[in-house]
């Protein structure tokens, strides 16, 4: 997955590359992509934590109401959200630190995108799904 400097390829190696990871928009209903790509971290062996406001259990791992009470900071955080709830999540992974976002398709919006790299995260955004790009299996 090489390409230009700073290119989509070199963007998901680096996201890809830590651990662990957190799902913002993690849900229990296993039809949600919140769900699918929690899972998706879960069957490639990655160390995940699922964040959803309601906390919980979600895929038998507890959920964290936000980022800030994650047990250890996020490599990388996939974001499942409406793009207004993503503009807050990157002002809250900003202020945690957390280098890395991947905006699932759908989540992203241009205000998140250009804000998230303004402050320095790298990101991926409208050109790439989680699922595909790992390989996911739905059981």
């Amino acid at each position: 997955m090489s390409g230009t400097p700073g290119g989509l390829g070199e963007r998901i190696e680096a996201f890809l590359a830590g651990s662990p990871f957190a799902v913002v928009g993690a849900s229990r209903d296993r039809a949600k992509y919140g769900n699918k790509v929690l899972r998706c971290y879960l069957q490639h062996g990655r160390a995940v934590f699922p964040v959803n406001p309601g906390g919980g259990e979600i895929e038998g791992l507890t959920a964290y109401p936000g980022l800030a009470l994650l047990p250890e900071r996020p490599h990388g955080v996939s974001i499942i959200t409406p793009p207004a709830v993503t503009e807050r999540i990157v002002e809250e992974a900003a202020g945690l630190g957390i280098r890395r976002l991947w905006m699932q398709p759908g989540a992203e919006s241009p205000a998140a995108v250009q804000r998230a790299r303004a402050l320095g995260i790298e990101v991926i955004a409208g050109d790439a799904c989680l699922l595909v790009v790992l390989g996911y299996r739905e059981h």
